[in-house]
């Protein structure tokens, strides 16, 4: 039984001079048992060496395992990703990697995805702060005049990322600056704020009477869905498309598409009803079972999962399936993507290191089509809880 009471005044053990070892890990284990009366003996066993964990988490004690089940192949013709791939889904939930392994069959049985990256953008989206409306106008015009110095302070700070564009917006005597970067094959968040805060500090010594900013006025919307992030993109914008024949979507869906084109109607109805961020089944899905797999962000699946489905009814019967990603964050380098486990999944599709994030994206958009023919497949044909009802109840 936890002691909150007999806790209080204790301090997490930690070693100043080398905290991360096998040591450090079993003291703080210590710790929680003495203090809360739980074991963590599953807790305690692990391949991962704690030397590689520093920059990834603070106060290690173990690891929680995630079960990873394999889906595929899954045919791509991206302009990335090309050929068929099999997909590391981390999931504890029944039916998912069933469900996806289904959906990837349909695709590829129809002659694969179409993977497009439109364009990608990371922001910060610092705030500077004046008496009036009028003085916060002036301002915009003279960051616009002033751009390539901007520029040029912020990317001293990185190799990587380029400033691409500035937005401004303004309420009252505010005028808040949408920084917009590339950031190679990492997801940029921390980069493009440090370059960010390079910026800002130069903006503040130079403009006359210093004016105040704050670093993140919170219309990046870091981690938050928005709809500036559908509108003008955060991370990756990515399309996957396929045409689906219609005798093969009847065969292995068990719908007809006249009538899968009708549902949908009633289903986009639901979605702008409810003000969804994604009018299609459930991307959210797909990507976090690949992000716990391959060491991305986990909180991006917050801004990722937004999407936009759209749909055709073609003359000869068959019917286009496409999802636009519109804020898809996504690394092959930096972050946890290089921890033991997560870089062997990127290993699995060839998606780790430079050069790869391109790649990485076209796959999980091809990946997040799949769930969404599977399990609109399974609603309409009626076995979406008999499929759960099988697979998906782990009752203790």
């Amino acid at each position: 039984m936890s002691d909150a009471k007999g806790a209080l005044g204790r301090k997490i053990p930690r070693d100043k001079q080398n905290d991360y070892t096998l040591a450090s890990a079993e003291a703080r284990r210590e710790f929680i048992r003495e203090t809360t009366g739980a074991r963590l003996d599953n807790v305690a066993h692990f391949s991962i060496e704690p030397a590689t964990l520093s920059g990834n988490v603070e106060n290690f004690i173990g690891v929680a395992q995630v079960p990873i089940g394999i889906a595929g192949p899954l045919k791509i013709n991206g302009e990335f990703a090309v050929g068929d791939f099999f997909i590391p889904l981390a999931t504890t939930e029944g039916t998912l990697v069933a469900s996806y392994n289904r959906g990837m069959r349909l695709l590829t049985e129809s002659g694969g995805v179409k993977t497009t990256v439109v364009e990608q953008h990371m922001q910060r989206a610092p705030v500077f702060i004046f008496e009036d409306a009028r003085q916060a106008r002036d301002f915009g015009a003279w960051v616009d005049l002033n751009f390539d110095e901007i520029k040029r302070v912020c990317e001293t700070t990185t190799s990587i990322g380029k400033l691409t564009t500035i937005g401004q917006y303004s309420v009252g005597p505010l005028r808040y600056l949408r920084f917009n970067y590339t950031t190679g094959d990492a997801a940029g968040q921390n980069m493009t704020g440090k370059a960010t805060l390079a910026g800002c500090e130069w903006i503040s010594r130079t403009f006359p009477n210093c004016p105040r900013f704050i670093l993140s006025g919170n219309l990046d919307t870091d981690k938050k869905h928005s709809r500036i992030n559908m509108l003008l993109t955060r991370g990756k914008r990515v399309v996957a498309e396929c045409v689906i024949p219609g005798d093969l979507l009847k065969v292995i869906s068990g719908v007809d598409t006249k009538r899968l084109f009708h549902d949908r109607q009633i289903s986009m109805a639901g979605a702008f009803l409810a003000g969804s961020a994604n009018n299609g089944a459930h991307a959210a899905n797909g990507l976090t079972a690949m992000f716990i797999a391959t060491g991305q962000d986990v909180a991006n699946v917050s801004e990722s999962h937004a999407g936009i489905v759209y749909n055709q009814l073609l003359e000869n019967g068959d019917y286009y399936w496409s999802i636009t990603l519109t804020s898809l964050i996504v690394a092959s380098y930096g972050g946890g993507t290089g921890l033991a486990t997560q870089r062997e999944c990127l290993e699995m599709m060839d998606c780790y290191g430079n050069g790869k994030s391109d790649k990485f994206a076209e796959i999980c958009a091809a990946v997040v089509l799949a769930g969404e023919t599977s399990l609109t497949g399974a609603i309409m044909r009626g076995d979406w809880v008999s499929s759960h009802d099988k697979l998906g109840r782990n009752r203790p």
